[in-house]
């Protein structure tokens, strides 16, 4: 136990040397505050767009915004501050293979499971750190300019879209392991959510794959019940603990 807090710490002392938690605390603050930013602006960018619409024919009307439409730009957002945080962080294991200082690490007495859940703990942690900052500053900024209770699902699909990053950072591990090359961590992993994503189009298996945890929209204005997503829910943590499984048999195996 006493290794794997080392090791654990230290993950988390290169973050903050390299700036990278810095990077990540100022780009999930930044999406905070666009959500509800964006939605403040859109009356004011329709009304500047107004006059030559109406010179084209098209009539602009007037437009009402509240907390549900920087909700629906938190869940644009977020995908993109996925994918940002998937770019930071594919290189976890690979930047070890390629300096050698797992090796180093191990023939200390550091056991290589726990180089898979420290590595995979630091990823998850950090996933969730920021997902809940922006979500908090979003939150925020909405129950002051406008009133939260709008949006009636919103702690359902704020969840929803937490396990969807853990489910794609639990694919990043499984592949980090397999892999040593950055680049071939990043495509396999894109590659599994697009395969994902293109499978849950078909309306009979949509529950079973956990991309559908994406669906926020109908939840947000209680269109939807959050049950439905609880099979969802459940194959998605089981995914999740599947991928970082085994990922230690895998990482026992690699020759470094």
């Amino acid at each position: 136990m006493k290794s794997f807090i080392a090791f654990f710490k230290k993950e988390m002392l290169e973050g903050i040397r390299s700036s990278k938690l810095l990077i990540l605390g100022l780009l999930f603050l930044l999406f905070g505050i666009m959500n509800p930013a964006i939605a403040k602006l859109t009356p004011w960018m329709f009304e500047l767009l107004s006059e030559s619409l109406e010179g084209s024919g098209l009539t602009v009307t007037e437009v009402t915004v509240d907390a549900l439409t920087s909700w629906t730009q938190f869940f644009k957002n977020i995908p993109i501050a996925l994918i940002v945080f998937v770019v930071m962080y594919s290189s976890t294991f690979t930047r070890e293979y390629e300096s050698g200082t797992l090796v180093l690490m191990l023939t200390k007495g550091l056991s290589r499971y726990k180089v898979v859940l420290a590595k995979a703990a630091n990823m998850i942690l950090l996933w969730s750190a920021a997902y809940w900052f922006c979500f908090g500053v979003t939150w925020a900024y909405n129950e002051y300019f406008w009133d939260n209770s709008i949006a009636v699902g919103l702690v359902s699909a704020t969840v929803n879209w937490w396990l969807f990053g853990l489910f794609v950072i639990s694919v990043m591990v499984l592949f980090s392991t397999l892999f040593k090359s950055n680049i071939v961590v990043l495509l396999a992993t894109g590659g599994s959510v697009l395969v994902c994503y293109v499978v849950s189009l078909l309306p009979k298996v949509t529950s079973f794959i956990p991309t559908a945890l994406m669906n926020s929209a109908a939840l947000l204005v209680g269109a939807e019940s959050a049950d439905i997503y609880v099979k969802t829910i459940i194959i998605t943590l089981t995914v999740c603990i599947a991928c970082i499984a085994l990922s230690i048999p895998i990482m026992n195996k690699r020759k470094l």
